[in-house]
């Protein structure tokens, strides 16, 4: 029952600041410039560190109910997307604070409403122009070609171990993957009969860059500026680096970080593709925003796929055929990916692995939990209905042990060497395997079991008491994953190890780092670039980055208010609804517009283009009049795209710098952050009352705010 309720549709609406108080704390997080945050778990005294929007409202205690609704909005962004959360957070703040304004100034709330939503569709429609096709762009990214010299310079230090090192910041750098690099894919190895020899097809996607292979030279902290997303150059002013820190010690000065040796050479002959996997790899630099680890990832990644697939048309990722594993204690440098499926096990699980590295394994796939008291979901019982005593055993606890050896001996009775689990292992059957030479790995995900399936021809069961003989399958091959330079890894607790199979399509993606808090950053830098590859492969079209589309949506909104009621000749410029908006009309809109210009403001901010952000509005006004006075804001905004950047600064300090620089969004993920940003701000904004339900009266009554409850 109701216990009290608050009014929260006041001038000052409460849901509002709380959704602009939560959104603030993301503002670092746009451009490619992102400050990290540390997450610190008082209960452990563990932190972690993060650079995305949903590891942050995760973080966050949201225990108010706009917090729980922004919660839930970026969620559904990440869970479809898995990009764009950043800027749905930003715009929630931003248009939060306009709304408040418009509601300060007397504006209705159903005129807030219409006007908003009409003119954000209005810029959806407007920004469809900018659209640039995939075919088209990478024909255009492929087609430029920079001097070696300066791709030496400006690509020695890329492979380094360091958070603040600038070069592991580099921003859309289209050099970076120019024709000279080579990626060999990993399918170019060979790959007759066993697979197991997977060290010879390592690819390290950090390697050299000249057209043989060789050992990546450092080139010393010659540049402490960074190129921003927007396609210009950040201010030399950014160079402050941490230097009591093995992990962060200055390139050429480092005498306690071990180097990783020769294992970055290992290109071994020129790529089929030149270009780097038939223009993709230009492509992820495009979409990157200054993830350069993850961009020469997904580069190999995306060379081995289209290898295999032996069809020059065809540009999808398969997604499916995707896996990470992070491993702590070893430099950024030695990230790399490998075919098969790389995981970490115990020192106990590794000690089975090794006798078993040279010989073909007789697999078994387990589609669920391999414990005594697991049941499918089909047999799941109620969770209002308590079982008492389901077999009744007058011997007590030697019910498990027996389970234990019936389980023990269906997997010695077809010589099952390999179980991988979907799910939970049960510890003491563990023990068991291992005792009897039988690699038990559990956590392994329905992706991963079913390309293992039909390569094996394995199939997967639910209980190990369904199994038969067709159910097992052959040719699978385990070993403890090696570095590049060859050296096997005891990293204490865990131990990486691979599996693999003749034929298997399944790529590990290897992402390492000496730093602890850094693992889950690293992770969800790569996963974020892998979906926006895909997506921008999805949609077919990209729109130009580094503020483009915003500056364009701006744009067209001040249009909007300008214009009188009637539309005018441009059918994009379309009258907003209901005749008595019209002394509404151009207030709501500049609200909308003003989230728009505070967006690309901290944009400028954030890539260190302007010392603050007055000097970064400025900045947007100056580039809406040009816009303004070419005639076609589009146009001007595209042309300003291929010369570098709508919002790039000043020179930099390359003075042989190619300025053609590209900066690219997907479609469909940012459309969709405008609208769940707004729709979100809107819904807040039309709640009009907060009910209270549950034994909080006494809090209430002595909080500070309980003069705003009224108490049932």
């Amino acid at each position: 029952l109701p216990m009290a309720f608050r009014d929260v549709n006041a001038r000052r609406h409460i849901g509002l600041q709380q959704l602009s108080s939560l959104a603030s704390t993301g503002r670092t997080f746009l451009g490619p410039m992102k400050s990290h945050k540390f997450i610190v778990d008082e209960s452990t005294n563990q932190s972690t560190l993060i650079c995305s929007a949903v590891r942050l409202i995760e973080n966050l205690d949201l225990t108010s109910a706009a917090g729980q609704l922004l919660n839930e909005t970026i969620q559904a962004q990440n869970k479809e997307f898995k990009t764009g959360m950043s800027t749905l957070l930003f715009l929630v703040g931003a248009w939060s604070n306009a709304v408040v304004e418009c509601l300060q100034q007397n504006v209705p709330v159903p005129a807030i409403v219409s006007v908003m939503s009409e003119g954000l569709n209005s810029c959806c429609e407007r920004v469809q122009c900018l659209q640039i096709p995939i075919h088209d762009l990478k024909k255009e990214l492929c087609s430029s070609r920079v001097r070696p010299n300066a791709l030496e310079s400006r690509t020695g230090q890329v492979g380094r171990d360091g958070l603040t090192n600038p070069q592991n910041l580099l921003c859309f750098q289209r050099d970076i993957s120019a024709p000279e690099e080579e990626i060999i894919p990993i399918n170019s190895c060979s790959r007759q009969g066993d697979d197991c020899n997977f060290n010879k097809c390592l690819v390290s996607p950090l390697a050299g860059f000249d057209s043989v292979a060789s050992l990546v030279k450092a080139a010393g902290d010659k540049s402490s500026s960074v190129l921003s997303g927007s396609g210009g150059v950040a201010s030399s002013c950014i160079s402050q680096k941490l230097t009591h820190s093995r992990h962060f010690l200055t390139p050429g000065k480092s005498r306690c970080l071990s180097q990783p040796g020769n294992f970055q050479g290992y290109l071994s002959g020129p790529s089929a593709d030149p270009c780097g996997c038939r223009g993709l790899g230009h492509l992820a630099m495009a979409l990157s925003h200054g993830n350069q680890t993850s961009v020469k990832l997904l580069q190999s990644i995306a060379a081995s796929q289209q290898e295999r697939a032996e069809c020059g048309g065809s540009s999808q990722l398969n997604i499916m055929e995707i896996v990470t594993c992070c491993v702590l204690g070893l430099p950024e440098s030695y990230s790399c990916v490998s075919p098969g499926f790389v995981t970490l096990v115990s020192p106990e699980q590794a000690a089975v692995i090794k006798p078993l590295a040279e010989k073909p394994l007789r697999v078994l796939l387990l589609d669920g939990d391999l414990t005594e008291q697991y049941r499918h979901l089909g047999f799941n019982r109620p969770r209002n209905v308590r079982t008492i005593l389901e077999h009744p055993n007058p011997q007590g606890g030697k019910a498990g042990g027996t389970w234990l050896s019936r389980m023990s001996d269906i997997l010695m009775s077809f010589e099952v060497n390999l179980v991988l689990v979907k799910g939970n292992v049960c510890e003491n059957l563990m023990e068991r395997c291992l005792a009897s030479r039988i690699l038990v790995i559990g956590g392994v995900a329905r992706d991963v079991l079913r390309a293992f399936g039909a390569v094996t021809g394995a199939q997967a069961v639910t209980y190990l008491s369904q199994l038969n003989a067709s159910c097992v399958g052959s040719g699978a091959c385990a070993e403890l994953w090696k570095a590049g330079d060859g050296r096997t890894l005891d990293l204490g607790e865990l131990v990486p190890a691979r599996v693999s199979a003749g034929g298997i399509p399944l790529l590990t993606a290897v992402l390492t780092t000496a730093l602890p808090a850094k693992l889950q950053l690293l992770e969800d830098q790569f996963w974020t670039l892998l979906y926006r590859l895909h997506h921008a492969l999805k949609d077919g079209r990209v729109f130009p980055g580094g503020g483009a589309v915003e500056l364009l949506c701006l744009s067209h909104i001040q249009v909007l208010a300008e214009q009188p009621e009637r539309p005018g000749s441009d059918r994009t410029v379309r009258e907003l609804p209901s005749p008595w908006l019209a002394e509404y009309r151009s207030v709501v809109l500049q609200a909308l517009a003003s989230g728009w210009k505070r967006y690309l403001a901290v944009l400028l901010c954030n890539t260190a283009k302007a010392a603050s952000e007055l000097e970064a509005a400025a900045s947007v006004d100056h580039h809406l009049q040009k816009a303004a006075a070419c005639g076609s804001p589009s146009a001007y905004v595209m042309g300003e795209f291929r010369r570098g950047g709508v919002l790039r600064g000043g020179s930099g300090p390359f003075p042989d710098q190619v300025t053609d620089l590209r900066v690219c969004d997907n479609v469909a993920a940012k459309t969709e952050a405008w609208r769940r940003a707004l729709d979100l701000v809107l819904l807040v904004l039309q709640t009009d009352t907060e009910i209270i339900t549950g034994p909080r009266r006494n809090e209430l009554l002595n909080s500070p705010v309980s003069s705003e409850f009224v108490f049932l």
